[in-house]
């Protein structure tokens, strides 16, 4: 019987107008009705999702939130933060060399603000492409207090310069942080302690689940921890070769409604 419902956002719940289609509105609210926990789990800020969980009627006491792929659990009607993992002002140091060393823009992100500290020449971030729900306040590392918590950085950039510079990234980094792209264009850098599937864990923790009473739903890299933890890990039809690999159900793609075709087939029926 699944309890909990995890629901990757872009590629998954959103079609490719960045909307949620009627289908998937109605299969969402059909299951909360039932006593399903439907928790929208991100890379994305709370803020970034507000009118997601709004529109879902997803902000009532009892609701959850996973944000930063899984580097905080929050309650979605407050804001609360029932579990966090942040970034160091030294790890976040390494990481904007790092920038440097490949040649691509950097990001720092906490709850409130979007840090750009200076990119390369002639190489601008395209993350205010992505992402608007936080402002943008320029920062020289000199100015970064010591005390600071960052949620996750991001080299948000061209797809052919981006996944160029990533092969030039040196193989202590990933030993050392969460490493995985969320778009063509973005690539993430989290503490090496978070990812989507124990962000999901943690909440079922709380909530007294298993894993096995947790269906999860994803299509690109930073859901394999999710597809992976979850009794039931779903890919979309649209899904990356490898999501579909090692889920044990392929459902129909974003456009097609996949999220209540799966939600249909495993809860509702």
């Amino acid at each position: 019987m699944i309890k909990l419902i995890a629901i990757d956002l872009d590629g998954t719940l959103l079609n490719g107008k960045h909307a949620i289609s009627n289908e998937n509105k109605e299969a969402i609210k059909a299951a909360k009705e039932r006593g399903v926990k439907v928790v929208l789990c991100t890379g994305r800020p709370l803020l970034g999702m507000i009118s997601f969980l709004e529109e879902l009627n997803l902000r009532e006491s009892g609701d959850y939130g996973i944000t930063y792929n899984g580097g905080l659990v929050q309650r979605t009607n407050t804001g609360e933060v029932l579990s966090k993992q942040t970034l160091t002002k030294t790890e976040i140091e390494e990481i904007f060399e790092l920038s440097k060393l490949i040649n691509v823009p950097c990001n720092f992100i906490d709850l409130e603000k979007i840090y750009e500290p200076p990119y390369p020449k002639g190489r601008e971030s395209l993350y205010p492409t992505v992402m608007t729900a936080l402002p943008y306040v320029p920062i020289s590392m000199e100015e970064v207090p010591e005390d600071i918590a960052i949620n996750k950085a991001v080299f948000c950039y061209t797809q052919t310069d981006l996944d160029e510079a990533i092969k030039n990234i040196p193989t202590y980094f990933y030993e050392k942080f969460t490493i995985m792209k969320s778009r063509p264009i973005l690539l993430e850098l989290m503490p090496k302690s978070v990812d989507k599937g124990r962000g999901i864990a943690v909440l079922a923790h709380l909530l007294g689940f298993e894993a096995s009473e947790v269906m999860a739903l994803g299509d690109e890299a930073n859901d394999t921890a999710m597809i992976e933890y979850a009794g039931i890990g779903v890919a979309m039809g649209n899904a990356t070769v490898e999501i579909k690999s090692m889920a044990q159900y392929i459902t129909k793609t974003n456009e097609e409604h996949g999220v209540a075709h799966a939600i249909q087939k495993f809860v509702l029926n």
